[in-house]
């Protein structure tokens, strides 16, 4: 039976002595998922840059010079020679990202290409293309798509210091009409965007609310990219620190507990033993390959040794 936290709930946790708060994460998650898997994940960017909404991190957003050019959809051709590419580098689930506000229906053809693709190849499928109505869901659903990734990023406290161009409610919206498809949601956010602990409370509280609580869980840590709102801001004043950050992993994991908790953006600039601590509260995916959208990724040389190094094995599918 589904277990319903209130806010007050999930503040407890987050109070608890960390080693205490890390144990009770670590029994979750080994009762609900096999003990030391770790999904590898690959994200490509099939449109890049040029994207109308205003996110305070996004270095493709048109509102911030970044120096990042905007390119077109990628060919869908290209694109599963990179996910084979993915696929034989030993990902076993490969997401495509679009920079833009809302899919046209001009494009759902060969996104439909791209996803019965790379399913044919046997990957998990994954794509972010910014909001959806409930038929384009449905049509993504049937081309094969397994998950859709739509972020909250923060709390609906904290929202409007992140984005003014696109509400709270239309990303509730988009989720909706996913799940209504008949799709698995991916739904996280990013911490170390100024936000309080308070706030990354409350977002647990949003996620934990949803309807249907979402199967997958990116939790990213912002990277500080220059031109960006946030990203200027960050290296001014910093972010979170690393113990906060697990704290916010295992209380996902916690609140959450059957989701995926994805160790997302970020992982270049921990080292292995604050990725450790990550895994040992609960995060069961990385995202593998030297890029992440348009932000560096460890290098897969390193990916590889720290999982040696933890004893840590790729998910059985």
């Amino acid at each position: 039976m589904r277990q319903l936290w209130d806010k007050e709930e999930i503040a407890e946790l987050f109070d608890l002595p960390f080693m205490d708060l890390v144990l009770r994460a670590a029994e979750v998650h080994r009762y609900h998922f096999p003990a030391n898997e770790v999904q590898l994940s690959q994200l490509l960017s099939v449109k890049t840059g040029g994207c109308a909404e205003n996110c305070g991190y996004c270095s493709q957003s048109a509102h911030f010079d970044t120096g990042l050019k905007a390119s077109r959809l990628m060919a869908v051709d290209t694109v599963l020679a990179e996910a084979q590419k993915a696929k034989d580098s030993g990902a076993q689930r490969f997401c495509m990202g679009a920079a833009w506000r809302d899919l046209k229906d001009r494009d759902v053809p060969a996104l439909a290409a791209m996803i019965g693709g790379v399913k044919a190849m046997g990957l998990e499928t994954c794509a972010t293309l910014g909001m959806l109505r409930p038929d384009q869901a449905v049509a993504l659903k049937d081309a094969g798509l397994d998950y859709y990734n739509h972020n909250l990023d923060t709390s609906p406290e904290y929202y409007d210091q992140v984005v003014t161009t696109r509400t709270y409610q239309e990303r509730l919206d988009t989720l909706q009409a996913v799940s209504d498809a008949g799709m698995k949601t991916c739904c996280g956010g990013i911490m170390g965007m100024g936000e309080s602990r308070a706030d990354r409370v409350s977002f647990l509280h949003q996620l934990a609310e949803l309807p249907v609580p979402p199967d997958s869980i990116p939790i990213n840590n912002l990277v500080a990219i220059a031109g960006t709102p946030l990203g200027d801001k960050v290296g001014r004043e910093g972010g979170i620190s690393g113990i906060e950050f697990v704290r916010t992993i295992a209380a996902a994991r916690i609140v959450c507990p059957r989701s995926m908790v994805r160790l997302s953006a970020g992982r270049s600039e921990m080292s292995e033993e604050l990725q450790a601590l990550c895994f040992l509260a609960g995060a069961n995916s990385i995202f593998v390959g030297d890029t992440l959208l348009t932000t560096p990724n460890p290098q897969p040389g390193t990916d590889a040794h720290m999982m040696r190094e933890l004893g840590l094995r790729p998910m059985t599918m």
